[in-house]
């Protein structure tokens, strides 16, 4: 009966001799990763020296598999082949944003390099995986490291460099579920006010334009994202409509390396929509049309240069408008949620999520609308339940 073949990466006995006064021989057998078992040999001072130097000529065999990731490659060299791989596969074809990349990049090498990047792929363990993920501070670093891990050795596994990928056996990440909040006509007086003493504040340097009520506003009449509020140009608009409406057909990015630009085209497909403006945002913008200087974007809010607003610096402009407020947790984000709430309480979920630009009213319903914790009125069916009173006693 034949002998069984060695599974693959594996080595048979180790033999040893002497082939010279203090020089000794190890040799094994060793079936490489393309399937074909060869002889490895490695010598030493000694017996024990030679089959050390054997165990690590084996360690460090780079295996003829033809691929580009090989079981023998360190991570950060994994890492870099994926890199490479997802922005031609999905940045370069328009299947992902350069932005996307660039936070996995970052992510490769302040999570993943310093912690793993001189491990070798075939010595890569789930539990390794499952320490490196829990370790980071936030849950937002945590989702991503653990989604950038389970991409890289997805491709590991395409190479047939590793059989199954560790990521998937890791343990499942659990998220604390945020309320979502709205605001309240009164919370929105009060934040319209936070704008209001900001914009009124003495300074030093040149006093702030009209753009953050007007942008507060023109968020509120759209329910758009702050990029693709500050991406509305002059010809996205159209005074003549009846009633006057808004094309949403882009948003605001920054990459490093190219800067802040317009991308023509927003988050997603079904984000691209025209919507009717109401009477308070068509004001705003007639008069936003006749005081504001032309710019060569043609933008509805540009900088003083004439350039496109970077949402970095207007999230910043926010946070320190609603410092030592009590509305600290209002980011531009919640009056789009505000505007989800409002639709759904007078209309319904689906015409929400169709404002908002979602394809179905399913995420809008989960993370945009508030929750109505006052139940219906069902006091006239519950009155059945009351007791008859007792008889009246005859004199």
């Amino acid at each position: 009966m034949a002998r069984p073949p060695l599974p693959i990466g594996t080595f048979g006995r180790i033999k040893t001799k002497e082939i010279r006064t203090g020089v000794h021989r190890a040799w094994t057998r060793f079936r490489d990763f393309d399937g074909t078992t060869r002889q490895i040999t490695a010598t030493g001072r000694s017996p024990a020296a030679a089959q050390r130097e054997l165990k690590a000529k084996i360690a460090d065999r780079i295996a003829p598999t033809g691929d580009q990731i090989n079981p023998d490659m360190r991570i950060s060299q994994v890492a870099e082949i994926w890199m490479g791989l997802y922005r031609a596969e999905r940045v370069d074809t328009g299947h992902a944003e350069a932005t996307t990349a660039n936070q996995y990049q970052r992510i490769i090498e302040n999570v993943i390099e310093p912690a793993i990047g001189n491990v070798r792929l075939r010595e890569v363990t789930a539990g390794r995986l499952e320490r490196l993920i829990l370790a980071q501070k936030s849950e937002s670093r945590r989702k991503k490291s653990k989604t950038v891990l389970k991409m890289m050795f997805d491709a590991a596994v395409l190479d047939d460099a590793l059989p199954s990928n560790p990521v998937s056996s890791t343990s499942r990440l659990r998220f604390t579920k945020k309320e979502v909040q709205a605001l309240s006509v009164e919370d929105l007086n009060a934040v319209r006010h936070a704008v209001h003493v900001w914009m009124t504040k003495k300074r030093p340097g040149p006093r702030p334009n009209k753009d953050m009520p007007d942008i507060v506003d023109l968020l509120l009449a759209t329910a758009c994202r702050i990029g693709e509020v500050l991406a509305i140009r002059w010809s996205d608009i159209d005074f003549t409509a009846s009633p006057p409406t808004v094309d949403i057909n882009g948003t605001i990015k920054y990459e490093k390396g190219r800067g802040n630009y317009r991308k023509d085209k927003p988050k997603s497909d079904s984000s691209e929509r025209r919507m009717a403006l109401p009477p308070f945002a068509v004001d705003l913008l007639m008069r936003r049309r006749i005081e504001q200087p032309a710019n060569r974007n043609n933008a509805v809010f540009a900088t003083r240069n004439g350039t496109w607003h970077q949402v970095g610096n207007i999230e910043r402009r926010w946070r320190t408008i609603r410092a030592d407020t009590g509305y600290e947790w209002v980011t531009p984000h919640t009056f789009r949620k505000t505007v989800a709430t409002l639709v759904d309480r007078l209309v319904d979920s689906d015409t929400a999520a169709r404002v908002l630009g979602h394809s179905s009213d399913t995420i809008t319903k989960e993370y945009y609308i508030e929750k109505d914790r006052m139940t219906p009125d069902v006091t006239h069916i519950l009155q059945s339940f009351a007791g008859k009173p007792p008889p009246t006693p005859p004199n």
